[in-house]
């Protein structure tokens, strides 16, 4: 009967420890899954004309905190802005217009202080690299440009620039029945580049790294408003510190000079 109660009494205890082990050990796993989940991946949602450039700032950030895996989602604004608006998961967003992300500080979807002005860009007019019949942007009226390709202006800031632009050149109306809308300006520059337009319209960090493409012309400053590409924090983002880190290094000299590579200007 002792021996039973022995036995009784060592199996309890062991049961006991086993439970005290798993109660210990849960909330360690938790813990250490949370700091990983929240501070290992980073999500940015970024304008399709800067990935070549972040594509650069992505290595050099792995190089600095390896323990950061930053995965891009590049596309229009606008449609990135959607995307957002839908749950989407997200950590930063860069847009390549203010509109895009005025909307979603209206919708508290952005944490509204972290939001800043982060870079400058041009808007250029563009055609294949071969091309010599457009010289200038009043040789879109000629009878020899057939088709120009544009960003759709209700969704991509380039597209609305683009616009503008045109309508203060009092050429929009007469140019409509050649445009060509793309869904981002990676689109106009294809068009483009493999002659299925005669010209298109993008950013200069766009066309000065194409190989296949030219710059034209520059259109005038006061032809559209300020192309300032902002950034900021998404509201809903379960990476917070590591999301404030990564923006703060993206204002630093290191990716500025990385972003002034690809045509970009620093906001002064």
């Amino acid at each position: 009967m002792k021996k039973l109660l022995r036995i009784i009494t060592f199996v309890t205890l062991c049961f006991a420890l086993t439970l005290t082990g798993c109660g210990n050990e849960n909330p360690s796993q938790k813990d250490n899954s949370g700091t990983t989940s929240n501070s290992g991946e980073l999500i940015v949602s970024a304008a399709a004309s800067l990935k070549e450039s972040m594509d650069d700032i992505k290595e050099k950030y792995s190089e600095i905190n390896p323990g950061i895996k930053l995965t891009f989602n590049f596309g229009g604004s606008g449609t990135l802005q959607q995307q957002i608006e839908q749950g989407a998961p997200a950590d930063l967003f860069i847009s390549a217009g203010k509109p895009q992300m005025d909307a979603l500080i209206e919708k508290d979807l952005m944490v509204k202080d972290s939001v800043t002005s982060l870079l400058v860009n041009e808007l250029v007019l563009v055609v294949g690299k071969d091309n010599t019949e457009i010289q200038t942007i009043d040789d879109l009226t000629s009878v020899n440009v057939v088709q120009i390709g544009i960003g759709t202006p209700e969704s991509v800031p380039a597209g609305r620039y683009a616009q503008e632009a045109l309508t203060y050149l009092e050429l929009w109306e007469e140019l409509q029945p050649k445009y060509v809308m793309a869904k981002d300006v990676n689109q106009v520059l294809n068009y483009v580049e493999t002659g299925n337009t005669e010209a298109g319209i993008v950013y200069k960090s766009d066309a000065q790294n194409s190989d296949k493409a030219k710059i034209v012309t520059t259109f005038p400053a006061e032809s559209h408003a300020p192309i300032i590409y902002p950034a900021g924090i998404v509201a809903a983002t379960q990476n917070q510190q590591a999301a404030e880190e990564f923006l703060e290094f993206l204002q630093g000299s290191e990716a500025q000079e990385i972003f002034a590579q690809y045509g970009f200007r620093s906001v002064e």
